[in-house]
């Protein structure tokens, strides 16, 4: 039989690695050309991989959870034509050296740098034209391509502090060592101990030994409850040995607080989005402006909307009419749509506005932007917003999708919160932060009545944005949200 290996290609950005995430067929399946057979997760978005060749699953190569470099074969295919056997196992493909992408001299940096992964090899072989939007090759835009970095913490993103760990590593399995075995609801097996991919990860995070524990399922599985059991165990057992504790220590031990000590590694988009507003903090220096707005017109202008049969279609919501009024605004202030060059010192005017929607994910803070927000109608503008943030929830975000924004939105009020001093997004000038829309009293015609109050903050560049710019824009947008009809001015 002739067996092809399919090699993990390049996701796209020239990004070097990927995640095994989620196996779509297992050994023995038949697929045909354009298959969708493992779902990998890069450090910009979650990425389906179609099968370059049809026929009959032999081997699945890496199990999900893994991390490998690209050109490591990741599944076998038997297309049934006959021919030479299989060749041995490759050896694991060495990551490449770490390469400290925050300072351009150490790529030597310039216009065209990649800022994401290593860009472009000198003698690789070259590979089919994808099909889709291509993406900015410039420095600016390959930066804010980044812009699963997000914008500002919404709660989401693990902050602490990653360490090297005190116990040793669980042993990790070579994929040559590896035997698959087709077992029921995706089962495999590693050195004869039958597991799921779930609970294999389970044992890495809690350092237990798979091989040690006595399996409660069926057909001999090792279940999540056994490692679970096994971590317990393990843990009182070390305290049994452990040096006596001081008084203090032991009252503080003793009182119940629910919480697990724990240790999760911070890759893909959560590490690319920290790495991004750690350069955007340290780069930039970030002046950050509040108002306060009653926008009770506003929540009656969306109430209309919703009852309009132009929108049935769209969820409306305030920040809709935001998003609007932030592309008029730009009008009188163009500097908040531009960004600063470093390379060449100078300011660079963009000529569309990409409006920025930050969201968040359950493998953290992505970005999408909606091209050329400022030329749409208000409804073509909603049906945007909805479908970003859709398939952004979904984790189906593209690179494409995010590369080229111009400006940025952060919505906290979704959850609860009235503001914040937003980071601002790489390649950009400015960020605006949407708190929540509450009752509260407030001075209206010369009386206190209930109206409908939210707060704003502008985070801006002040290289290049004065103080004058940076307020000028956020009371235009401020005193269209206060009345929607002074949109008629701009």
């Amino acid at each position: 039989m002739a067996v092809n290996e399919y090699k993990l290609p390049d996701p796209g950005e020239g990004l070097t690695e990927a995640e095994i995430v989620t196996w779509m067929v297992k050994v023995g399946d038949v697929i045909k050309i354009n298959d969708v057979v493992v779902e990998v997760e890069t450090a910009k978005s979650l990425v389906e991989l179609p099968s370059p060749y049809a026929g009959t699953v032999t081997a699945i190569l890496v199990p999900e959870g893994e991390t490998v470099a690209v050109g490591t074969p990741i599944i076998a295919v038997d297309d049934g034509k006959g021919g030479a056997a299989p060749a041995a196992p490759a050896a694991p493909v060495e990551k490449p050296e770490e390469i400290d992408y925050s300072n351009p001299a150490a790529t030597g940096g310039g216009e065209n740098q990649t800022l994401v992964g290593y860009g472009p090899r000198s003698g690789a072989a070259k590979r089919k034209a994808r099909r889709g939007p291509a993406t900015a090759a410039t420095m600016a835009g390959s930066a804010v391509q980044m812009q699963v970095q997000g914008s500002f913490a919404l709660g989401e993103t693990d902050t602490s502090e990653v360490v090297p760990a005190d116990e040793p590593p669980v042993p990790a399995v070579p994929a040559r060592e590896t035997r698959f075995e087709d077992r029921p609801s995706g089962t495999w097996s590693v050195g004869g101990v039958l597991a799921k991919p779930k609970v294999r990860k389970l044992a890495r995070e809690l350092g237990v030994d798979l091989a040690t524990l006595t399996p409660s399922g069926p057909d001999g599985i090792v279940t999540a409850d056994d490692v679970h059991a096994a971590a317990n165990g393990g843990a009182a057992g070390a305290a049994d040995t452990a040096e006596p504790a001081t008084p203090a220590a032991t009252t503080f031990a003793s009182a119940p607080s629910g919480l697990e000590e724990r240790r999760e590694p911070v890759k893909g988009v959560r590490k690319m989005m920290a790495q991004a507003m750690v350069e955007s903090a340290f780069s930039m220096p970030h002046v950050t402006e509040w108002i306060t707005v009653d926008v009770t017109r506003t929540m009656k202008l969306v109430d209309a909307l919703r009852a309009d049969r132009e929108f049935r279609d769209v969820k409306v919501s305030p920040l809709l009419v935001l998003s609007r009024a932030v592309c008029l605004a730009m009008r009188r202030t163009p500097e908040i749509n531009a960004h600063w060059d470093e390379a060449a010192q100078e300011v660079v005017y963009k000529g569309s506005v990409n409006l920025g929607i930050a969201a968040a994910t359950p493998r953290g803070l992505v970005v999408p932007n909606v091209k050329h927000a400022d030329t749409k109608s208000l409804v073509e503008l909603a049906q945007e917003l909805n479908q970003l943030t859709a398939t952004a929830r979904e984790g189906r975000t593209q690179p494409a999708e995010m590369g080229g924004g111009t400006f940025t939105i952060t919505n906290v009020g979704v959850f609860g919160v009235d503001a914040g001093t937003p980071i601002i997004n790489p390649g950009e000038a400015a960020i605006l932060c949407f708190g929540a829309v509450r009752k509260q009293p407030w001075v209206h015609k010369g009386r206190i009545k209930a109206r409908d109050i939210t707060t704003l903050a502008l985070s801006f560049d002040h290289r290049f944005i004065d103080g004058a710019k940076g307020s000028q824009f956020l009371a235009d947008v401020a005193a269209i949200l206060e009345n929607p009809a002074a949109a008629l001015k701009f």
